[in-house]
C-alpha cells in the first residue's frame, strides 16, 4: 500500500481528487453534529454516527427531496431493531 505524503516546502495540499480540504469539511460536519444535535456517542455505536454523517457529507450538494429518497432507497427491505427479539416473547404473544 502507497502512503501518500504532502511537500509541505511546496505547500502541496492537493494531489488529483485527493485533498486535505475533503477530510476537513467531512471532519467540520461531523464534529458540529456531535456538539450540537448528539452531544454524546459511546464506541459502541460509533460506526452508526460515522456512517449518518458520511451520508450527509456525500450528499450536501442535492436537495432535501433527493436525499430523501436516497434514504428511502437505502432502507428498503431492512428492519431496524434495537434488540433481536426473544423467541419465546413472539410465541407467547
Amino acid at each position: 500500500m502507497r502512503r501518500w505524503q504532502g511537500i509541505h516546502s511546496t505547500k502541496s495540499y492537493v494531489r488529483g481528487e485527493v485533498s486535505t480540504n475533503t477530510v476537513e469539511g467531512f471532519f467540520s460536519i461531523f464534529k458540529r453534529g456531535m456538539k450540537g444535535v448528539y452531544q454524546h456517542c459511546s464506541e459502541q455505536h460509533l460506526n452508526r454516527y460515522l456512517a449518518e454523517f458520511d451520508f450527509r457529507y456525500n450528499t450536501r450538494k442535492i436537495t432535501d427531496a433527493e436525499r430523501r429518497d436516497e434514504a428511502l432507497r437505502g432502507i428498503e427491505g431492512k428492519r431496524l431493531m434495537y434488540r433481536r427479539p426473544d423467541k419465546r416473547a413472539n410465541q407467547q404473544a
